[in-house]
């Protein structure tokens, strides 16, 4: 079942012209989903299955943080969904979900991805949100989009 979207996310979206099939094929292993999906952090563990972890570590002023959790929606060929919280835990309610979502158009495949459900997080939530909105780049759309049209 499809990651619900609510009030409160971020959307990046490119087309890409090759079938949601093709695509998926990006998503199916560490290797291809760290050649794009690392792109800006570090891919660190990906487990491709549903109950599967994703984590990522990224550098912060010389530090470095990691943060993903567990795949909630894993629908081959349509949807990744995974919780995404910092690892540890520091001070969210509950995690944030991120979700790429794979649709047939224009001859190709939107891939939308989404970074959702900070109505969870706690009283804080629409600056959490601002704050994303305004990190998220189209960086791992773009080098997705590079790899599958190549």
């Amino acid at each position: 079942m499809p990651a619900d979207i609510g009030t409160l996310a971020v959307r990046r979206s490119t087309l890409i012209s090759a079938p949601p099939e093709r695509v998926w094929q990006e998503f199916e292993s560490f290797e291809r989903m760290a050649a794009w999906w690392g792109t800006g952090h570090t891919l660190v563990t990906y487990q491709p299955r549903l109950g599967g972890r994703v984590e990522m570590e990224v550098d912060i002023e010389g530090r470095p943080f990691r943060y993903g959790g567990d795949i909630v929606v894993f629908e081959p060929g349509r949807e990744l969904t995974f919780e995404n919280d910092w690892i540890p835990n520091q001070g969210w309610e509950a995690p944030t979900l991120i979700t790429l979502r794979l649709t047939p158009a224009l001859g190709g495949t939107l891939v939308e991805l989404f970074h959702h459900a900070f109505e969870r997080v706690g009283a804080d939530a629409a600056d959490q949100h601002a704050g994303f909105e305004g990190g998220w780049t189209m960086r791992q759309l773009d080098a997705l989009r590079a790899i599958v049209e190549g």
